[in-house]
């Protein structure tokens, strides 16, 4: 009788997408069950469900956190396809979990849900699909940004008017696409050694933002958005910032949790475990996590959320959902990632940006290795023609349809490109954000076209460079300048030939570069790291009474590798004019004075950056700091007598950097240095400590230093800054409001000065300047080191960071102070 039942019983399901009334965005992790029944299921990451069971079902429940539970009627014995609007409470559930606990105070001691979650952390390992030895898998990416908020006065404007086909005016909401990038890669994991292999199988992108770096832009966001958003971690890196994972070993310590449910499914028994953060300020999230009841304690969904009280600025709401699938092995491996996230200069109105990215995780093989060989192969590889897959590959491969809006939108940016309207709007953005005139051939460079400084007064110049249009090898580059006050005319010829046909200010270098150059420069700029051209601040702590005028020669030859290891070979002679009121003095019972010194030098620099992201700027970088140091090494040796080099001498300088994350302490940048002269040098030759006097603070620098005032032929020093992130602020009442943030910094810098190169004690060398006119003279960095703490609070206004500075030795030199203010600004999350 029970076979016949079940033979002849009607099967009833139901599907669709459920979506917030309020907003018409899909709500993930929603309980859907047929009334009457243990039957139930979720939603994923896009708010999609499928409910399937056998019976005549005619009503299913839907409830989530926060929002009004609904019964809806369906038709027993069919397939149903359904869409749901669900409302919130007035009230948010988390935000009465939070006020019930004032009657009664949460605690960790015999608590139900802390105990469950202590299992899931101490099965963590266990759970991680890193735990093969191999593992291979496909991973597909789609990233999307939108503008929104668009005052229709700007749709209507002349000059926008041309564009309108970008605008999506849904809902009587402007908005417009900005940015999409869909990527395809396989990756490799090997356990031992540790090894792991990206390969790009195919990309698409459309980016109407092309005056900004396309590469940096997709390295910036994707770090956004989350670049891998791990649960397993004890960190979850996102929005440019570390939060505490909600399983972190240390988790029950920084978030309360709570049971809110009890899911029984044909396959499982979930318990759903809710979580808030202790301090509403702090780097966490808010949300829940469903666990298995099966002994494994695995976590088979998990929904992120942030508090809108948390200490980030232009942050509007991020969501991240994660979805986890039962494997062959019993494993439950991530599937999809989905991340979305607003900001707005305001935070409840005005225009904003909304982006998502979705990550999803298919073909999982489990210890299947494969040859030795290949793990040898590079971290990061890509197959040729990965940018040229056509529209019909795209549409086998994605595993979710693409929007309507976002699919239209690679037909738009291919029409916009044909636009002269556009070319010229991009032309203006382009030299407006890089400084850069795009004129064909050449580049015209505003930022030679008028300076300021107490030494040179107004500055005018003319500057530019030529492009690959020019020449593909070929570069020139050069600027001709003018103080109105020094009456001195400066210039700079620069001729780059590229042995890899990409432009020099582009990733991988590989040039080689002859120059001359004539301008004003501060003792203690190293003229064989870079371009030399120090920029001299209109507002100094003390006075700039030490300057020279430099005349530089110089070839080098410059390559870097895929891996981030380069290496610079070079040979300059320069000399230097003393200036102001430097002189070059020697040490000589006549106290001869020397016109100008003169070094011919031969460098090796060499500088390694693992795993380095950079974002491309017009002529600069800047790295996106990561996990790993980045390293520099400098090998210096002068030549008597080649080209009128005056002194014989050898140098090794060397700096370590690093920034180290510490989860809810923010993070600490280090940096070790060291350097050694050997031979018989001139204070000018010598290692020049760099000093900032300069209101604007530095964090190389030592900014209660002044200029020239510590020379050395030995040194090491340690540099440290630690970013709290609003920590310790976030929990005083009031302060926490402004969503300050604290900064403590230390500096210490040891040295010494042999006798050979000290003019008291030994002759044919230049005498140090002495303390005048505010100045506090030169001195030889002793055995006391040099050091300097601070104390500082930025995020003022946003953007608004001072620092208290304190000197702590060599006080008695004429003219310096003890304790002084430094400013500088920058905007960020």
């Amino acid at each position: 009788m029970l076979i016949s039942f079940s033979c002849f019983a009607q099967h009833t399901s139901v599907s669709g997408a459920i979506i917030d009334a309020a907003n018409g965005q899909t709500i993930p992790m929603v309980d859907v069950t047929f009334a009457g029944s243990h039957n139930a299921t979720r939603t994923d990451s896009l708010g999609k469900f499928t409910l399937s069971a056998a019976g005549n079902f005619s009503q299913i429940v839907i409830s989530a956190i926060g929002y009004r539970p609904l019964t809806k009627m369906i038709i027993a014995g069919t397939a149903n396809e359904v869409a749901i609007k669900l409302e919130k409470y007035q009230t948010q559930l988390l935000e009465v979990s939070i006020k019930g606990q004032r009657s009664k105070s949460y605690r960790n001691k015999d608590n139900p849900a802390v105990e469950l979650i202590r299992r899931v952390i101490a099965h963590k390992d266990a759970n991680r699909p890193q735990k093969a030895e191999h593992l291979q898998y496909d991973q597909y990416e789609h990233t999307a940004l939108r503008v929104y908020g668009i005052h229709p006065a700007l749709v209507n404007n002349f000059v926008l008017k041309p564009y309108r086909f970008m605008y999506d005016t849904a809902g009587g909401k402007i908005a417009m696409e900005a940015y999409l990038s869909e990527k395809k890669y396989r990756l490799y994991l090997q356990k031992t050694p540790e090894k792991s292999i990206k390969v790009l199988t195919a990309q698409k992108e459309a980016n109407i933002l092309k005056f900004i770096d396309t590469a940096g832009v997709n390295i910036y966001v994707n770090r956004l958005y989350g670049d891998k958003v791990d649960i397993y971690e004890n960190n979850i890196f996102i929005v440019n910032y570390q939060f505490l994972s909600p399983i972190a070993d240390h988790a029950p310590d920084f978030y309360k949790f709570f049971i809110t449910d009890t899911i029984r499914t044909a396959k499982d028994t979930l318990i759903e475990l809710s979580f808030i953060p202790r301090n509403k300020g702090d780097l966490l999230f808010e949300g829940h996590l469903l666990v298995t009841l099966d002994g494994s304690y695995a976590v088979t969904s998990c929904a992120l959320n942030v508090d809108k009280e948390i200490n980030l600025n232009f942050l509007r709401s991020l969501q991240v959902n994660l979805d986890f699938e039962k494997q062959p092995s019993g494993h439950y491996f991530l599937t999809k990632t989905n991340t979305k996230a607003d900001f707005g200069i305001l935070k409840n109105r005005g225009a904003g940006l909304s982006g998502e990215r979705t990550i999803r995780y298919t073909g999982y093989l489990a210890n299947q290795p494969m040859s030795a060989e290949f793990y040898g192969g590079n971290a990061e590889q890509i197959v040729p023609g990965f940018d040229q897959k056509d529209s019909l590959y795209w549409a086998s491969q994605r595993p979710d349809t693409l929007p309507e809006k976002q699919a239209e939108y690679y037909r738009q940016v291919g029409r916009l490109e044909k636009m002269p309207q556009f070319k010229r709007a991009t032309w203006i953005a382009t030299t407006l954000s890089t400084g850069y005139a795009d004129l064909g051939p050449f580049q015209f460079n505003t930022a030679y076209l008028a300076s300021y400084s107490t030494i040179e007064g107004i500055r005018l110049g003319l500057g530019g460079r030529t492009t690959p249009k020019f020449n593909k090898n070929i570069y020139l580059e050069g600027y001709l300048a003018e103080g109105l006050l020094d009456h001195q005319f400066k210039y700079n010829t620069t001729v780059y030939y590229t042995v890899n046909a990409i432009p020099f200010y582009r990733y991988p270098n590989n040039y080689l570069k002859f120059s001359q150059q004539y301008d004003i420069g501060l003792p203690g700029n190293n003229s064989s790291a870079g371009n030399f051209r120090t920029p001299i601040s209109s507002f100094q702590t003390g006075t700039d009474r030490y300057y020279f005028y430099s005349r530089i020669f110089k070839l080098d030859y410059v390559k870097e590798y895929d891996n981030h290891l380069s290496f610079d070979v070079d040979f300059y002679q320069r000399s230097d004019k003393a200036a102001g009121s430097l002189t070059y003095t020697m040490n000589d019972p006549q106290q001869t004075l020397v016109d100008h010194i003169t070094s011919s030098v031969f460098t090796l620099g060499l500088r390694y950056a693992p795993h380095e992201q950079i974002y491309q700027g017009a002529d600069y970088r800047h790295t996106i700091r990561n996990n790993y140091p980045i390293m520099t090494v400098l090998f210096s040796q002068g030549i008597q007598g080649l080209l009128g080099g005056t002194n014989q001498y050898s140098s090794v300088t060397t700096t370590i950097q690093k920034r180290l994350y510490e989860s809810q302490l923010g993070y600490a940048d280090v940096t070790l240095l060291g350097g050694m002269i050997a031979g018989k040098v001139p204070y000018p030759l010598l290692n020049i400590s760099n000093a900032n006097q300069s209101i604007v603070y530095s964090a190389d620098g030592y900014n209660q230093m002044h200029y020239l005032e510590f020379v050395s032929d030995h040194y090491a020093g340690f540099n440290i800054t630690q970013n709290f992130n609003g920590f310790f602020l976030n929990k005083i009442p009031v302060i926490d409001r402004l969503k300050w943030r604290e900064f403590l910094s230390f500096k210490i810098l040891y040295g010494g000065l042999r006798d050979e190169n000290n003019p008291a004690l030994t002759s044919g060398l230049y005498n140090f300047p002495v303390p005048a006119a505010g100045a506090s003279g030169t001195y030889a960095l002793g055995s006391t080191p040099y050091t300097e703490a601070g104390v500082g609070i930025g995020n003022i206004f946003k953007f608004i960071r001072i620092d208290g500075i304190r000197r702590f030795s060599y006080l008695d030199h004429p003219g310096i102070s003890k304790t002084g203010l430094k400013v500088s600004l920058r905007v960020g999350l």
